[in-house]
């Protein structure tokens, strides 16, 4: 089979590392011309939790030539449109295109290359990027932290969807879920929680967690994604083998203590995550905070439940990108909205 990573910046770059490592071929895609040289030169050099350098296959989009069976889809949801409009004349006939990026974001991709070509995976990890071909793994490297939870969005090639799950099993373990969009949405959630204020405190999700104040907006947060799922219907699946509800649904003050004291301790494994929104902030470059925090809003619109904290961490955040505020943990007071839990 034909294997691409299409964007691989920090996960890409980790991820086809394992891969290759596990004895497969993978070709590893980036526009960026001195990370590839580097890939080619040097390998892929992977730090933090784990420490090792493999030999890859790197190239850059204007060097591809041949289809491939099997796209693993690692780029910015904001670009979606025209990326995989370009990568259509690069798959397969029969070939899958398996979006691992955050949101929702097979609906929008499968408009584009149909339904029957479009899978999707979540992936519960971190990773920074430092270019140059480093990149380094921000999540502890167990197979209980390294997970993934993969699913059809239509009737995919058997053979290419079995071997997905192969590629990804050379890093972490893999969920099969036939609820994929309630899987997704379990993975948006902690997005949610913990991307956005990374953004708008220049914090690790670690540090958000640990911070009584930040904490509670945090929990605040995912409370207020549990009511827009429970009005949209949407069943939202164990994430890491763990019930969102359960553990952070509160509506009393005895479950929110609870919930409070469960939370740094859910998030122990990734603490050093910093979202990767930020670096795109320091950049100079839009973030996709519409395709994460933005989805709740829409949906919270669509069926008359408010988001005023999603909200909030919308305005904030692109205020940010404008300039008009910096990333600070004081700008965790400008919350002034708690959830009062249904």
């Amino acid at each position: 089979m034909k294997i691409a990573i299409y964007g691989a910046g920090a996960m890409g770059t980790v991820l086809g590392a394992y891969i290759t490592k596990a004895g497969y071929d993978i070709d590893l895609i980036n526009r960026n011309k001195a990370h590839v040289k580097a890939l080619n030169e040097s390998g892929a050099t992977i730090t933090g939790t784990i420490s090792f350098t493999q030999p890859v296959r790197a190239l850059t989009p204007d060097e591809m030539t041949s289809s491939y069976d099997i796209i693993l889809l690692m780029t910015k949801q904001k670009h979606n449109k025209d990326i995989v409009t370009f990568l259509q004349d690069y798959l397969a006939e029969d070939g899958i295109l398996c979006t691992m990026q955050n949101g929702i974001p097979e609906p929008g991709i499968a408009k584009i290359i149909g339904n029957d070509r479009v899978a999707g995976a979540t992936m519960s990890w971190g990773a920074t990027f430092h270019g140059n071909g480093h990149a380094e793994l921000t999540s502890q490297p167990t197979k209980d932290s390294l997970t993934f939870n993969i699913g059809k969005y239509g009737d995919v090639t058997e053979q290419y969807f079995n071997q997905i799950i192969t590629l990804l099993k050379t890093m972490g373990n893999v969920t099969i879920e036939d609820n994929f969009i309630g899987a997704r949405y379990a993975k948006l959630i902690i997005n949610a929680a913990f991307s956005g204020l990374s953004v708008i405190t220049g914090a690790t999700f670690g540090d958000i967690a640990k911070h009584r104040t930040s904490r509670k907006i945090a929990l605040d947060i995912i409370n207020e994604c549990i009511d827009v799922a429970d009005a949209a219907n949407i069943i939202i699946e164990p994430l890491q083998g763990h019930d969102i509800r359960r553990l952070m649904y509160y509506n009393n003050w005895f479950k929110h203590q609870i919930s409070l004291l469960i939370l740094p301790i859910a998030m122990r494994k990734h603490k050093d995550i910093r979202s990767g929104m930020l670096r795109d902030i320091r950049l100079g470059r839009k973030t996709e905070i519409r395709y994460i925090n933005g989805i709740i809003s829409d949906y919270g619109d669509q069926f008359n439940e408010p988001t005023p904290l999603n909200d909030t961490v919308i305005r904030l955040v692109e205020e940010i990108e404008k300039g008009n505020l910096t990333s600070s943990f004081e700008n965790i007071y400008l919350f002034k909205t708690p959830h009062t839990g249904t």
